[in-house]
């Protein structure tokens, strides 16, 4: 008994400071949170330089003290030489055109394209027509309206009479697809999955439980089709079947899109919802090639001067208050587990 008694008083101790820190973080987030929010970052750095510097890492790693000498006086002859020929060189290369690259991770609500038209748009203001952006993207899908809003992003680049290239490494899928068949050509690796062109819509309806627990709804709307269908009301099937309606009229605006972008594809064979891995995508026309943007990159490096181009938002006060609060309190219940349990045994 008194080992009961102290596990369940060191447990309300335990309980009591986290919901000390909790309050108190509360209030502080409170008070901050007024505060302005943290400005957006634009980043543009070399690529090409990158890889060259691994390139030489990896050089002088693999070579022997006599190699190691010999080549590091070759390359400051060759430095010697391209000081001689910069201007020419330099202006050379820079006729080639430039490779930007832009990384889109996509979520289920696609905010990420908040970050997508500021890297747009920095691109468009310096692009030369010889330049080219290649889009690393991975997106299983998500809200219409968003991914909408990413194509027409992307088809800003070809507006501009800009080659795009979109690589897939791991997953273009629904709304992901929408925007990859934008692109004039699309790479994707052997298994990355490709297409689920369809739309899917499905919400919990409560309203049994609610009638069962003697709790009333009740919802006025103006309009026939204002609402269709409710998590809490009765659902019937006239608001179904518009319900339906509406899925289908998306569903055919996404494969007129689809369509318009890749005129060659058998629309009805691809357009069932169904994905494909890279290589079976390539059979069907899904895709154009198959390849890796590590590749694709390394390839462009021989030729083009490649640059990524990221824009970021910087977090506010609150927000890295919130992250180094929670990582506190994960650290703190993990510690007071630990002891919990050891106390148990």
């Amino acid at each position: 008994m008194e080992f009961l008694y102290e596990y369940g008083l060191f447990i309300a101790k335990a309980i009591t400071i986290v919901v000390a820190i909790l309050l108190a973080l509360g209030g502080i987030v409170g008070i901050v949170g007024k505060q302005k929010q943290g400005k957006g970052h634009l980043s543009i750095d070399s690529l090409s330089d990158k890889l060259d510097d691994i390139t030489e890492l990896a050089q002088c790693e693999l070579l022997s003290k006599e190699e190691l000498k010999k080549h590091q006086k070759d390359e400051k002859k060759k430095l010697k030489a391209k000081k001689k020929e910069k201007n020419k060189s330099d202006s050379s290369k820079d006729d080639k055109g430039r490779l930007f690259v832009i990384d889109f991770s996509g979520s289920m609500d696609a905010h990420e394209v908040e970050y997508l038209r500021e890297e747009v748009t920095a691109i468009l203001c310096v692009a030369k027509p010889s330049d080219e952006v290649l889009v690393r993207l991975e997106s299983g899908g998500g809200v219409v309206h968003g991914y909408g809003l990413a194509a027409s992003q992307l088809q800003r680049i070809k507006d501009h009479k800009l080659k795009l290239t979109i690589s897939v490494d791991k997953v273009a899928a629904s709304g992901g697809y929408m925007m990859t068949c934008v692109a004039d050509h699309v790479i994707a690796a052997k298994f990355a999955i490709i297409g689920s062109i369809g739309v899917i819509a499905q919400l919990p309806n409560f309203n049994k439980l609610l009638k069962k627990s003697n709790i009333e709804f009740e919802q006025h709307t103006a309009g026939a089709f204002k609402r269709t269908l409710t998590m809490f009301g009765e659902n019937n099937d006239e608001g179904r079947e518009k319900f339906k309606e509406e899925l289908e009229d998306v569903h055919h605006m996404f494969k007129d899109f689809v369509q318009e972008q890749r005129p060659d594809l058998d629309i009805a064979k691809v357009a069932t919802g169904e994905y494909w891995y890279g290589i079976r995508a390539l059979e069907l026309g899904l895709i154009d090639e198959i390849n890796t943007s590590d590749d694709y990159i390394l390839k462009a490096n021989k030729d083009k001067n490649i640059f990524t181009v990221k824009y970021s938002m910087k977090k506010g006060l609150p927000e890295r208050l919130g992250l180094a609060a929670s990582l506190s309190l994960e650290s703190l219940m993990m510690r007071l587990w630990s002891k919990g349990t050891n106390s148990f045994r």
